[in-house]
């Protein structure tokens, strides 16, 4: 008995034995296998792996929704939408960000790096969010955001995962609530632009960094209090424009005095509403046609301004009384008109766009075709004026950080005789040294601009009673 126990262990330990090298050769030969097929036999190694997904998944309750990051040569607006979105959904457990930041840039831009795992629950429902990127034949691709393919050749695409039986509510609420998120969350974190026209007659653009703001703006208080409320109310009523069937859209005109602030309440504008602003110089433009698609490329939630209206271009065709015998196709070739530019102002071309602000500017309201101040077709006209005692406070306090000083009361006499604008106030209070010493510097300059005005007007009295 004792001679056959070693002489049976021996023969299971040799059976294990070959039994290991078995499963070790076909191990190995299916790891050969495998390597010779995905090597050599791509599209076969595609299929099997294809059918085996489609296996699991046939019994499996997940359905997972692909979102490209296009749609032909358009950006899929889901995609940059879940882009956004994600960011702010990114938890301890995600392993690996992209963080970036430009030069002017205020804030950090965190989005999802690829192959990470995004959790989010909607209404009780439980979402898995995927970022995959897949290497593309540099021959075949094309970027549609770079058309010399500079950009990394590889597609890029989210895969949501989510039960089977939460198809609807995906589609119909969830994607919906991550694209009006998406929007407020770029609105909110995004560089202002200012765009203008390059030598080639598009827009191009550069960081708008005016600091004006309307906290510091020298404007009549009243007259600022309800251009704010009228800005808040007009980015809160779509749903009005659609009832009532109007664009989208708001229009102002700024008129008074060379330095009287226009062109930094219009910086003010775009820094309480985030909108950017394009600044459309008229006499660059040289036809109505060419004008119609430079404002048909101007992006929604945006401020097109054009300054000093007046003067900006002769508008031959509102002075003329000759009738027009030109065509459709000559008119839209001529050079730029009026009508050319009010018909994307207010015409069937106005509708191309939701949440825009226009701005015209002028020094001259007097000098203004009358087609642009006829009742409706400007929201607000409003004046810029000289400089105000309330005016020379807001001054005072951003300059001198001063609310109160024994010489306001000098000071705001003199501004209440004197046309000053509150650019020239501004200047003297810019000046080095005590605050004392400026506000005595500004009271010599004020008295002088008083006898100057004064001068000027009986000058020109004496003018008028000669003719």
């Amino acid at each position: 008995m004792s001679s056959s126990a070693p002489s049976s262990a021996e023969s299971h330990l040799a059976t294990a034995k070959t039994a290991l090298t078995a499963v070790a050769s076909v191990a190995a030969a299916t790891m050969v296998v495998r390597s010779v097929v995905q090597e050599y036999m791509p599209e076969v190694h595609e299929l099997i792996s294809c059918s085996v997904r489609r296996f699991f998944r046939y019994f499996s309750f997940e359905m997972t929704a692909v979102i490209e990051e296009f749609v032909g040569f358009e950006p899929n607006e889901v995609f940059e939408a879940a882009e956004s979105y994600l960011a702010t959904k990114i938890s301890h457990s995600t392993r690996r960000i992209n963080v970036n930041k430009l030069e002017k840039q205020s804030n950090f831009t965190v989005t999802v790096e690829r192959n990470e795992e995004v959790l989010d629950t909607f209404d009780g429902v439980k979402l898995r969010w995927i970022l995959v990127c897949q290497t593309a034949n540099k021959k075949d691709f094309r970027n549609p955001r770079d058309l010399n393919s500079t950009l990394k050749s590889e597609v890029r695409f989210y895969e949501l995962r989510f039960n089977k039986k939460f198809k609807n509510v995906v589609l119909e609420s969830y994607l919906p609530f991550v694209v009006k998120e998406a929007a407020l969350i770029k609105q909110k974190i995004k560089t202002l632009k200012i765009f203008s026209l390059d030598s080639y007659s598009a827009w191009s653009s550069v960081t708008l960094d005016h600091p004006s703001t309307f906290r510091t703006l020298a404007m009549d208080p009243e007259l600022k209090k309800d251009l704010v409320e009228d800005l808040d109310c007009f980015v809160q009523r779509k749903s009005f424009y659609e009832r009532v069937g109007k664009a989208w859209k708001r229009e102002y005109l700024l008129y008074g005095p060379p330095g009287t602030g226009k062109s930094s309440l219009i910086a003010a504008i775009a820094n309480h509403l985030n909108f950017d602003i394009y600044d459309l110089d008229l006499s660059s433009v040289e036809s109505n046609a060419g004008l119609r698609n430079l404002l048909m490329t101007t992006a929604n939630r945006s401020i097109l301004v054009v300054e000093d209206i007046d003067c900006s271009i002769e508008f031959k065709d509102r002075t003329s009384d000759e009738p027009s015998r030109v065509t459709h196709e000559d008119n839209d070739h001529k050079p730029v008109t009026l009508s050319g530019l009010l018909n994307f102002v207010d015409g069937l071309w106005s509708s191309c766009g939701n949440e825009r602000i226009i701005v015209f500017t002028t020094n001259y309201i007097e000098k203004l075709d009358p087609a642009l101040l006829r009742p409706g077709r400007m929201d607000m006209h409003i004046h810029m004026s000289y400089c105000t005692p309330a005016g020379f406070e807001v001054l005072a306090s951003n300059y001198l950080k001063i609310e109160d000083h024994i010489l306001f009361e000098q000071v705001e006499g003199f501004i209440r005789e004197t046309e000053v604008t509150p650019a020239e106030i501004a200047e003297q209070l810019m000046r080095n040294g005590y605050v004392d010493k400026v506000l005595q510097g500004l009271i010599v300059f004020l008295k002088a601009k008083k006898l100057k005005n004064d001068e000027a007007k009986a000058k020109k009295s004496s003018q008028s009673l000669r003719t």
